[in-house]
């Protein structure tokens, strides 16, 4: 069984109060250990409340994550991976309206597009440049980003904390 580590950010951008100790819950599962997210006003959203921490963990933590928080209603979030032997780096983006979106991400977490995602956007597009660029938007998962970019810039200058998967 391999020891690597690796670690990431998961970024609680909006959900109801009744929500948060039930997210606190579900991040400690996944992580092993008791969370007691800072949790904040959302501006983007009255009402709501905003939380990240940073975590580290076993490969896979980021997608754990992400499943353990999928479907929640109100709920909107991503969960971020940094590379480590052997597996990209990811990201995983949810909204209430959208779902769920996965890519692999660069060191720079840009969003890379694999070559039969591609193959496949000019497939499907069968020579219409309007089909091939809502099959590259999809891939690049412009939808997820257009929603929670006001979220994002909410989020400006908020505290974070650490988190440690126990190993």
């Amino acid at each position: 069984m391999s020891d690597a580590l690796t670690r990431g950010v998961l970024f609680v951008h909006s959900a109801p109060s009744a929500l948060c100790p039930h997210i606190e819950w579900a991040i400690g599962s996944v992580v092993d250990q008791r969370t007691d997210l800072h949790w904040t006003e959302q501006s983007a959203a009255p009402g709501m409340s905003r939380a990240e921490v940073n975590w580290t963990g076993k490969p896979g933590t980021g997608a754990l994550l992400a499943s353990a928080l999928r479907g929640w209603a109100h709920l909107r979030y991503e969960v971020t991976e940094e590379a480590s032997p052997g597996v990209d780096s990811s990201r995983w983006s949810h909204t209430p309206e959208l779902g769920i979106f996965h890519a692999t991400t660069d060191a720079a977490g840009n969003i890379m597009v694999s070559e039969e995602r591609i193959r496949w956007a000019y497939e499907k597009g069968a020579g219409d440049p309007a089909i091939v660029y809502q099959e590259l938007s999809i891939a690049l998962g412009e939808a997820w980003d257009e929603e929670l970019e006001p979220f994002r810039y909410a989020a400006e200058g908020a505290p974070v904390r650490w988190l440690h998967q126990v190993i």
